[in-house]
């Protein structure tokens, strides 16, 4: 009798304790560490990316989550919140599938005839990829706690892409914006329905928010010309405005800006000055130019320090994905749909 009765308070004992671990095991959204499970599933997929190492002129095949951990690592901060960093890997395998369902690599062929059997480089080009060796040499004492943070936020959104309309998007990225991102049209040629300007406030407290520099006249005009193969007539008087901001977009940013005798867009300017955003204020006095610019990037997509700041405020993953990529969905895709 007495033993009977143990045995059932050991059996209840056990369902309690078994209970809470079942009802978090079911909880997608909570999961505390990554599933090894999940881990070697994706560690040994059928789906390779081959990808061209541009400074060792070499190719390395690897498993596709592998790619998307070297990726992470490489275009975000080990530092930032994880919930950051599973949206940087949400964006990083959405374009790597992207670019392996539209089936064009002919870019590759300006690295040369070896790159032309990969998939993509290793360059700002595609995505930045570090390989773990590289990581290691990087991190050093950090490597163990780094590497295990960034696997598992790879592996919590393992398979997973962001789509629109059933299409992987142009999952667009950037470091900091000016407090808004840009609509994809105002900066490159083509409009994307999902790449719309938002508010991104949290950009303000980035350390690269705000950047300053000081050219001489002379400096400012003649990079222009170079850049841009245009010559320049500033004004004849004195009290003539050299420069003239003409434009701006729904992001705030300059769209067009007017330069003694000549119109620039303001990504033109950015690029020929190598501004850190093309958000910026021209200021002339005696033979100066101070340019005063706000944000870091193109700002079209996800703000990365913005996520990592909506991320320490409480927000999912997916609640910033949702935010930065308007009207999309995240899905689990198909490794023999994309073979």
């Amino acid at each position: 009798m007495q033993k009977g009765l143990l045995i059932g308070l050991l059996g209840l004992l056990l369902i309690i304790l078994l209970i809470p671990a079942f009802l978090v095991a079911c909880d997608s959204d909570k999961r505390p560490e990554a599933s090894a499970q999940v881990k070697e599933k994706y560690e040994k997929s059928a789906l390779t990316i081959r990808v061209y190492l541009s400074d060792e002129k070499k190719i390395i095949e690897l498993p596709l989550e592998k790619y998307i951990y070297g990726v992470v690592a490489a275009e975000m901060p080990a530092d930032f919140h994880k919930e950051a960093l599973k949206a940087q890997a949400l964006a990083a395998r959405t374009y790597i599938i992207d670019r392996l369902l539209r089936k064009d690599f002919t870019d590759l062929a300006q690295w040369g005839n070896v790159a032309k059997e990969a998939h993509v480089t290793d360059t700002m080009r595609h995505q930045v990829y570090k390989t773990d060796e590289a990581l290691q040499r990087e991190w050093g004492s950090r490597y163990q706690a780094n590497h295990k943070k960034i696997e598992q936020a790879v592996a919590e959104t393992a398979g997973q892409i962001i789509t629109y309309e059933g299409e992987p998007i142009y999952a667009a990225f950037f470091s900091t914006s000016n407090g808004y991102t840009e609509n994809s049209e105002d900066y490159f040629k083509r409009k994307y329905p999902y790449l719309r300007s938002v508010s991104s406030s949290w950009d303000r407290l980035s350390p690269k928010y705000l950047h300053e520099q000081t050219l001489s006249l002379h400096q400012f005009i003649s990079r222009l010309e170079k850049e841009t193969g245009q010559s320049i007539s500033l004004p004849a008087s004195a009290g003539g405005e050299p420069v003239q901001v003409t434009q701006r977009t729904e992001g705030k940013r300059v769209a067009k800006v007017k330069i003694g005798d000549r119109i620039f867009s303001g990504r033109k300017v950015r690029e020929a000055l190598q501004l850190a955003s093309s958000d910026f204020e021209v200021e002339v006095q005696g033979g100066q130019v101070k340019i005063t610019s706000f944000g870091y990037g193109h700002g079209v997509g996800m703000s990365q320090w913005g996520a990592n700041l909506m991320a320490k405020e409480g927000k999912s993953a997916k609640e910033i994905i949702r935010h930065y990529y308007q009207g999309v969905d995240i899905v689990k895709t198909r490794e023999d749909q994309v073979k």
